[in-house]
């Protein structure tokens, strides 16, 4: 599978992470559908910094936390849709005693449902003779969910599905998980500089994020890998 002149959807792309993914495979000659929910001013910049839609780059809207709106969210984008980048969550850091319904449902929308129902409306609606979606996971999937409790239980939930939809939907769909450790830090929290979280990481570093958007774009170009979860993480699940 080429990225020059691929179609690619990635979700929550207006910042951070999301807009590093972006700028690797828009600079690999993807034309980049940058999926924004509030952050509609980072969006349209961030296409600009691409090259704009002249260079085939877009932004496109749609609130994942009603996954019920997403059959009509791809009647927006092109038939010829070949990449879907999971991007988009929400964290909400809670224990089980401590977490209310409602927040809990909220993650597992943004953060599971949507996720499946995007994978399941892309293999319906795209044209594209080969289709791969890369779902970003976190590396805490091979830990027991604590203070992040529903946060960390639909990521798993989605590890699981990734697994469950590489079988089902194969031949025509590869689908793989991306499970990145501490890139940037939380925001409001950018003067803490992650000191605590880097002492306890192997490497001792953060993940670089070139390295985490290049791996991105090898799972979702190479043809020959399926049901995947590669961790670029410093070595933090290993701890």
């Amino acid at each position: 599978m080429k990225a020059a002149g691929s179609k690619v959807l990635i979700t929550g792309a207006a910042k951070r992470v999301g807009a590093e993914f972006a700028r690797t495979f828009a600079a690999a000659g993807a034309r980049v559908i940058v999926h924004c929910n509030h952050s509609v001013e980072e969006a349209e910049h961030l296409v600009q910094e691409l090259g704009g839609t002249a260079a085939g780059h877009s932004v496109v809207r749609c609130d994942l936390s009603s996954p019920e709106k997403i059959p009509q969210f791809f009647e927006q984008l092109p038939k010829d849709l070949s990449v879907l980048v999971n991007n988009a969550s929400i964290f909400i850091r809670e224990t089980i005693e401590g977490e209310s319904l409602e927040a809990a449902e909220r993650q597992f929308d943004v953060n599971f449902w949507s996720p499946v129902e995007l994978i399941r409306c892309f293999f319906e609606f795209s044209t594209a003779p080969e289709l791969s979606v890369v779902n970003v996971l976190d590396q805490a999937i091979r830990k027991t969910p604590e203070d992040s409790f529903s946060y960390l239980l639909s990521k798993k939930a989605l590890a699981e599905a990734t697994r469950a939809a590489a079988l089902h939907y194969a031949p025509r769909m590869r689908v793989n998980g991306l499970a990145p450790g501490p890139v940037f830090p939380p925001p409001g929290l950018e003067h803490l500089r992650m000191e605590k979280t880097l002492k306890t990481v192997p490497l001792g570093r953060p993940v670089n994020p070139r390295d985490l958007s290049e791996a991105c774009l090898m799972l979702a170009m190479n043809s020959s890998i399926t049901g995947t979860t590669l961790f670029v993480d410093c070595g933090q699940s290993l701890v």
